[in-house]
């Protein structure tokens, strides 16, 4: 079971442990463990933002801490979720080159692996996205129960867990890469008016590069802040050491006064026994002390310069929203659809709810059989009563219940409503959403005709040259090596088995099965020696020129401009002389791209695929169950007119290559106060 246990550690006991907030501010060097932070999801208040001097301190002691190393650095703050308060760069924009690129994986050079940028005859750069990026991750992954960092990210997004250790499962977020993608229609985007309604996108996903944090008022998360001085943008790929990271040490020093609570940090958290990863580097081992940075409003000009960003920040320093007020976009349901489920909602500038529950949009295909208004509460209050129950698998302290994001849509991929629980990590928003599309997509009997009509990937090659296409993937040929790897002709095509998030993801890794070395790749990953977190198979490909798209307008207003709102992320058709040509006939089938990790299953009506179910923000044992059992226990309220797939029907019925596929894994004794045992078992 994916249990994540706090590691064993001293505390500090004093009258302070109970609060929010007082003494020290948590995470500087006192001399002793600070107090607990007595945090787990009502601390963050109307008071809980980062205020525009805030933001100014934060730039200051990460400038403070360049200057010292001797480095230029591209320094970004955002709030809980996602505005970018700032964007500060030292130093001339040329001098700052970014690769994005797996260190020493020389064979990999499609998908993003590759991309340099500036090259001549193209003087632009994308330091300031990469920024954003790790600042969004920081703040994205982390709640009051947990503090992520990117180099948390790093741990669990690659082939193997721990990254260098072989024979090993990928990580348990193997995929999480590639979601709060700028094409998604979920994220928001920067009306050019400053801080509004999130959750807003990032513009290169959610990063695992060392060096983004979350920033802490209080216990409360309050946003989170990006630095890249080194011009590489990779990930460790060996843990068992403690790296000098350039980067990782200015956004450290970036932290002081706003430092995760120690209680909350990675490092006390296990998965699976072994302990995540936070930093490797603390306030004594920075070149300065933080507290004598001088305020931002001395710094020479010649230093740096704060610096707009196209589509995400207008160059002017900003105070955050706080997170649970209308104005961050989520707030508590007001509405009491969720009596009693200490429910939160996403709301937009209007503070009205963005995706209460409606019918299923497919009736002219469904008919009578779409998803009724009524099933899709009953599957969200079902689900959400499964999280309230469950014991949490990464939140602080021990004993805390499950904090997710639940998401239904229709088997279009239209969202048919959307709830979450209290402090729930902001990434799992997106993330479940693209589970419940993902489970819902694969299950039915025209996602091959879907992909096989997807314009090409185009690889790009950046060089002195300027920009080629270098490489075309045609997304059909995923379908036919599915096929071929199933020994099924009709495989994704017929919509005979039911596939959940899981089980696409054991096709979708680089060693079939999962963790096994110089074993086959899974026919929806590349080999694995043209494989990385930056070029992952069809997950990555089919949204590719979306990314691509909104980078390249990012950097130079890329012609014909960014990605459009209701578009997608698949579809695009990417020129490099005209710009990227949007989807003929948008859609949101994959409308925030593709998730392969654990927490997506379909929903059916007897043997009639009617929508799918995602699930976010916890160990993915714990989503799976939430998923499957909330969808089993609606059904049961509804006198079994809606549920899981047969299980006839499912995915784990396959034996490719003489290995069962997995449907879902629901942990032992899930429940907080309850030693109920084999929850799943006969659903």
């Amino acid at each position: 079971m994916n249990a994540l246990r706090r590691a064993a550690m001293p505390v500090v006991l004093s009258a302070l442990a109970v609060a929010c907030s007082g003494g020290s501010p948590v995470g500087e060097p006192t001399g002793t463990d600070p107090p607990d932070s007595g945090c787990n999801g009502s601390c963050a208040t109307a008071a809980s933002f980062l205020s525009a001097a805030e933001v100014e301190r934060i730039l200051a002691q990460a400038v403070f801490e360049a200057q010292a190393q001797g480095a230029l650095a591209t320094i970004a703050v955002v709030d809980r979720v996602g505005n970018v308060l700032a964007v500060y760069r030292m130093g001339p924009p040329l001098s700052h080159p970014v690769l994005i690129d797996v260190a020493g994986n020389t064979l990999v050079t499609g998908g993003l692996e590759g991309i340099r940028l500036p090259v001549v005859p193209l003087p632009v750069v994308i330091d300031d996205q990469a920024a954003i990026a790790k600042a969004v991750t920081g703040a994205y992954l982390s709640s009051e129960g947990n503090a992520f960092s990117t180099r948390t990210a790093s741990q669990i997004v690659q082939e193997h867990f721990n990254p260098g250790e072989t024979a090993q499962p990928a990580g348990p977020l193997f995929g999480v890469q590639f979601s709060q993608l700028a094409c998604s229609d979920f994220v928001r985007r920067f009306d050019g008016l400053g801080p509004s309604p999130g959750p807003h996108r990032s513009p290169l996903g959610l990063s695992a590069d060392p060096g983004g944090f979350p920033l802490y008022q209080g216990g409360a998360v309050v946003g989170g802040v990006g630095v890249i001085a080194d011009g590489l943008y990779t990930v460790d790929q060996t843990i068992s050491d403690a790296d000098a990271d350039l980067d990782e040490a200015i956004a450290y020093a970036a932290t002081f006064g706003f430092a995760a609570p120690a209680d909350r940090r990675g490092d006390r958290i296990t998965i699976d026994g072994k302990t995540a990863r936070f930093s490797d580097v603390d306030f004594a081992g920075l070149a300065t002390d933080p507290a004598a940075a001088p305020a931002f409003a001395s710094i020479a000009p010649a230093v740096g310069a704060l610096v707009a960003v196209r589509g995400y920040f207008d160059g002017v320093t900003r105070s955050g929203t706080a997170f649970g007020q209308p104005a961050s976009g989520i707030r508590p349901d007001a509405e009491g659809l969720f009596p009693g489920g200490d429910a939160f909602v996403f709301v937009d500038a209007g503070n009205l709810p963005r995706y209460p529950p409606i019918a299923g949009t497919d009736g002219a295909t469904l008919g009578a059989a779409a998803l009724t208004q009524a099933e899709v509460l009953a599957l969200l209050r079902s689900a959400l009563g499964v999280t309230n129950r469950a014991r949490a698998q990464i939140r602080l302290p021990l004993g805390s219940q499950a904090r997710v994001t639940i998401a239904v849509v229709d088997t279009q991929g239209a969202i048919l409503g959307m709830v979450r629980a209290r402090d729930a990590p902001v990434f799992g928003a997106d993330v479940s959403l693209q589970k419940a599309r993902t489970a819902v997509f694969f299950s039915s009997d025209s996602a091959a005709a879907f992909l096989s009509a997807q314009p090409t990937a185009k690889y790009v090659a950046l060089s002195d040259a300027g920009v080629e296409v270098a490489e075309q993937i045609a997304i059909g040929g995923y379908v036919d090596d599915a096929r071929q790897f199933l020994a099924d002709p009709a495989a994704f095509g017929d919509g005979a088995i039911g596939y959940s998030t899981r089980a696409i993801g054991n096709l979708a890794r680089p060693f079939f099965p999962d963790g096994i070395d110089g074993s086959q790749f899974g026919p929806l990953s590349k080999p694995f020696r043209q494989w990385s977190v930056f070029s992952d198979g069809l997950q990555l490909d089919v949204s590719l020129n979306a990314i691509l798209q909104h980078v390249l307008f990012v950097a130079a207003d890329f012609p014909p401009g960014d990605v459009e709102l209701l578009s997608g992320c698949a579809g695009y058709d990417l020129s490099l002389t005209t710009g990227g040509t949007p989807p003929a006939a948008p859609g949101v089938r994959v409308g925030n791209g593709l998730q392969i990790f654990p927490g997506g299953v379909p929903v059916y009506r007897g043997e009639t695929l009617v929508g799918g179910i995602g699930i976010s923000g916890d160990g993915v044992d714990q989503d799976d169950m939430i998923a499957f059992l909330g969808t089993a226990e609606a059904g049961d309220l509804l006198s079994g007119t809606i549920g899981n797939a047969p299980s006839g029907r499912r995915a784990d019925t396959l034996t490719p290559r003489g290995v069962r596929l997995k449907y879902v894994q629901c942990p032992q004794a899930p429940f907080v106060n309850d030693d109920a045992q084999n929850v799943c078992a006969g659903r």
